[in-house]
């Protein structure tokens, strides 16, 4: 049987990072023998992401434009041309059977060299607002694997499959390991439990308004699982000292602090949103304005549309966050409803379904 090569190329963020270390790993459990390289951005977090999922990955020195003049965009065609160059010694030594792009400015140039060598492509797109690359690369795919329906704006729609978003299987059935997850966290089970997410690397706003409602939460009775990611870490972690708050700057055991939650507040990026939907528990968004084309309000208007989830702008933080989260606090049927409502929207097989896509390339 011949041993197929994958290159998996994505990067800047966890959004990008994870879907694509998910598609590798069910690659791998259908072809033990298969080889896998990744391609990453140089000192992106793909970096130390990918070698401790245990798959070797070389970086480009490429980085996007920014909004405002800096020397970087100056940079950047010198930096492109590099990743260009860099991008073909890699196809031509590695010589891979598909090119997977789950998006992120590394993955731009090398599909762009595999498209023009003719090697088949897929991309997976997460956001419901696609990033530019992906926009850019979508012409000569022969695969999009898309997460929200109504993107024929953007992609050719001959080429869109909708699959959702590849999420950790092990959030599969998280309601059987609550007693679990309350023993790791050490939980009082007689309490409700909000988790607050801010990303991988923590969101600066959300940080603020949680700090600000310690007392609204301890008036509640309700005990806090804080994710505020590790640029904030040493910056809260005084807050702890309040028995019913924890803080985290990361989380390893995801499953089980999804089923340790009662609610979550959390950001609005594609995997975050994704994982939510599987979890199937009652969500406030609020979604990071400092993103490209604003996809992150665009995610979570998609799962309010279809009244899975409640969405607050950080503009209107000050003003409604304790009229939103009390109401929901006091009101069980309607946490309840907005859990079945967006478990509805979940895409269980997404990676197994994008495999199955990217099998059929290959055969």
């Amino acid at each position: 049987m011949k041993q197929y090569k994958f290159i998996l190329s994505g990067g800047g963020t966890g959004g990008h990072i994870y879907p694509a270390i998910a598609i590798a790993n069910e690659l791998k459990s259908r072809f033990p023998d298969a080889e896998f390289l990744f391609v990453g951005a140089k000192d992106k977090m793909e970096m130390q992401k990918v070698p401790q999922a245990g798959y070797k990955i070389i970086g480009l020195w490429i980085a996007g434009l920014q909004r405002r003049l800096t020397f970087d965009n100056a940079l950047f065609p010198v930096k492109l041309l590099s990743s260009l160059l860099q991008s073909r010694t890699i196809i031509r030594n590695f010589k891979p059977d598909v090119v997977i792009g789950t998006g992120g400015f590394a993955s731009g140039p090398l599909l762009q060299v595999a498209e023009f060598a003719g090697i088949p492509t897929v991309i997976q797109e997460q956001n419901s607002y696609p990033g530019i690359t992906n926009k850019l690369l979508s012409k000569n795919a022969n695969k999009i694997c898309v997460a929200y329906e109504n993107l024929e704006r953007f992609f050719p729609k001959h080429k869109m499959i909708l699959t959702g978003n590849p999420v950790r299987q092990d959030l599969i059935d998280i309601d059987s390991k609550r007693e679990e997850a309350l023993q790791y966290f050490n939980l009082d089970p007689t309490k409700k439990t909000l988790l607050v997410l801010g990303g991988s690397l923590g969101a600066r706003r959300v940080n603020q308004l949680i700090a600000k409602e310690i007392l609204t939460f301890a008036a509640h009775n309700i005990q806090v699982i804080w994710q505020c990611g590790k640029l904030y870490f040493d910056e809260y972690k005084r807050v702890e000292e309040n028995e019913n708050i924890q803080i985290h700057s990361f989380i390893d055991r995801m499953d089980l602090v999804y089923a340790a939650a009662d609610i979550v507040i959390s950001r609005a990026g594609a995997s975050s949103v994704s994982e939510l939907c599987i979890v199937g528990k009652p969500v406030i968004f609020i979604p990071s304005p400092n993103v490209a084309e604003d996809h992150q309000t665009k995610n979570a208007q998609a799962i309010v549309d279809k009244k899975g989830a409640l969405l607050l702008k950080e503009s209107e933080l000050d003003s409604q966050f304790s009229v939103v989260f009390e109401s929901l606090v006091k009101d069980p049927e309607k946490q309840k409803q907005l859990g079945k409502n967006i478990k509805q929207l979940a895409l269980p097989e997404a990676t197994k379904q994008i495999v199955d896509e990217i099998v059929k390339l290959i055969r």
